[in-house]
């Protein structure tokens, strides 16, 4: 066995086959942990804490997010015309929402209650850090990782789908990625455009024991001015962001290091991409159009006949448009208002294989204010009982009325005051919350990757990888 020095001073085994690569700068800590970083879980809170809960019967709750209730689009889908369902945005930007849910907050706790709201913990750090692509880094999670190139993620032979085990289970950074084929197919289109950086800083000299954290930081970085700069202008509007930049949150701005996330947001507000899923998806041009569950459920191998064309969900330029996200409406498809048991998991009342059900009664179990309550005290004009469409005796659950507050108030495809406000101040301050995101260490910060048009987009992060070297492109025809 011949040892040899590494440039950094560091002991390489160079008649290992792996031996030419170096991993982390630090074999005892994951480039993701930090000395200080907390060891337990993060915190929920309240961004109201001033408002009473709403308290509305579970059984009325139920009721309305069951089959044939208020929320349950199969209802009314025969009297729809064609189009009529159809938002502005693409089909896409709901999965990339799912995303950073996934990216920030973990709930363990049970839906039918049984935990306390103030001994709720959040399994996942309050960052938009991409901690659910690299996890612990090579070093905490080095099978995520190639083990001939650990700079760089492992996916699949043929590039389509994250690693698995031989019973099928992903190995990955967040086990709900693999729910469903569009947020694995947007979880496997960063790993590629991660491992392309990589490949950029390389051809560009960065030294190797420097490659995954810079790669690391462009990615990330990228990623949270594209959340900032293309994803909430689409869904609150150009206008509410640039004042939450300029003049901070009025109800959500912790200090640095200091975050936690609100369950006005968690449990209500970024839940409003439910009521964005389309009742069918084309995976390609021309193809056939099938339901999201069970047709599309995740937590199996990508097989050829299931890879997504991103064109199909995401508009690409040069390319006819995407498929559109459903409206925004108070009603959920109906493959979504029957979970298959995959997702939901064994549940012993059949309503909670409701996402709707799951939805209402969560904001029940964290006792969060009605909808109303909070629009009087942001001083936004409350709904009319004809556009709730639905009478409740003691005001509005905040998750539904958010929903009917987009139908009415951003034409079925941006969020009100009430939802526009919570999800805006919460995503922009846990960035300026951070002393490691662009906003906690260079606000006027600019994207360097390459774009198609002027401004970056997400299409630009997500195609960044190409096709892969296969002849199949991963988003529409881009070379």
């Amino acid at each position: 066995m011949e040892i040899t020095p590494s440039a950094a001073g560091e002991i390489i085994d160079s008649s290992h086959p792996h031996g030419s690569h170096v991993a982390a700068r630090d074999h005892c800590l994951s480039p993701s942990r930090a000395v200080d970083r907390p060891t337990g879980t993060a915190r929920y809170g309240r961004m109201f804490p001033s408002l009473d809960p709403l308290g509305t019967s579970p059984t009325l709750l139920m009721r309305a997010g069951d089959h044939g209730g208020i929320c349950d689009a199969a209802t009314v889908l025969d009297g729809l015309d064609a189009g009529t369902d159809d938002a502005a945005e693409a089909a896409g930007w709901p999965f990339f929402g799912q995303l950073i849910a996934h990216d920030i907050t973990a709930d363990r706790s049970p839906i039918d209650g049984g935990a306390d709201p103030g001994a709720l913990r959040n399994a996942r750090a309050p960052k938009l850090n991409l901690e659910m692509l690299y996890s612990d880094g090579p070093i905490g999670s080095p099978y995520l990782f190639d083990l001939e190139d650990p700079a760089k993620f492992l996916l699949s032979p043929d590039g389509y789908d994250v690693p698995r085990n031989r019973q099928g289970v992903a190995l990955i950074g967040d086990p709900r990625n693999d729910v469903h084929l569009f947020s694995l197919t947007l979880h496997v289109a960063l790993l590629h455009a991660h491992n392309r950086i990589v490949d950029r800083l390389r051809a560009d000299g960065v030294p190797e024991i420097e490659l995954f954290g810079r790669a690391r930081t462009l990615l990330t970085w990228h990623h949270q001015w594209i959340v900032v700069n293309d994803f909430l202008p689409r869904l609150v509007g150009r206008s509410l962001v640039e004042q939450v930049l300029a003049e901070g949150g009025r109800w959500f701005a912790p200090a640095p290091g200091q975050a936690y996330i609100p369950l006005e947001f968690a449990d209500a507000a970024y839940r409003y991409g439910h009521g964005q899923i389309r009742h069918t998806y084309r995976l390609t041009a021309g193809g056939p159009a099938v339901p999201l569950f069970p047709d599309l459920v995740g937590f199996g191998p990508i097989t050829a006949d299931r890879r997504l064309d991103l064109a199909q969900i995401f508009d690409v330029p040069g390319l006819p448009p995407a498929q559109r996200a459903k409206r925004i409406d108070g009603r959920l498809a109906a493959s979504l208002i029957g979970l298959p048991e995959q997702v939901t998991g064994t549940v012993d009342t059949a309503a909670y294989r409701s996402l709707a059900v799951r939805d209402l009664l969560r904001g029940e179990t964290t006792r969060l204010p009605s909808g109303e309550s909070i629009a009087a005290l942001i001083g936004a004009d409350p709904l009319t009982a004809d556009e709730l469409d639905h009478p409740w005796p003691h005001g509005t659950p905040l998750w539904y009325y958010i929903l009917k507050e987009a139908e009415h108030r951003g034409a079925g495809t941006r969020l009100g005051p009430v939802g526009g406000r919570i999800v805006t101040e919460v995503l922009i301050g846990l960035l300026r919350a951070d002393p490691a995101s662009y906003l906690g260490q260079e606000q006027r910060w600019e994207p360097t990757l390459p774009a198609a048009e002027t401004r970056f987009a997400l299409v630009d992060l997500i195609g960044l990888g190409g096709n892969h070297g296969r002849p199949e492109p991963v988003v529409g025809a881009r070379p």
